[in-house]
């Protein structure tokens, strides 16, 4: 993941340089990571919702 976290926002601001400006940091400060094999779409769409207040 940190490998990841390193290189996508170097690429993506090569793409488009304007990211500099509007978007000075491109993570937050948590991260999950999940498979969700056979779960509702309902639960996860819930899930992602109570993260948004945290």
């Amino acid at each position: 993941m940190k490998a990841i976290e390193r290189r996508s926002p170097r690429v993506l601001r090569e793409e488009f340089p304007w990211l500099k400006s509007r978007l000075p940091s491109p993570w937050t400060n948590s991260c999950f990571v999940a498979t969700v094999r056979g779960a509702p779409l309902s639960v996860i769409k819930r899930y992602v919702e109570t993260q948004k207040d945290r």
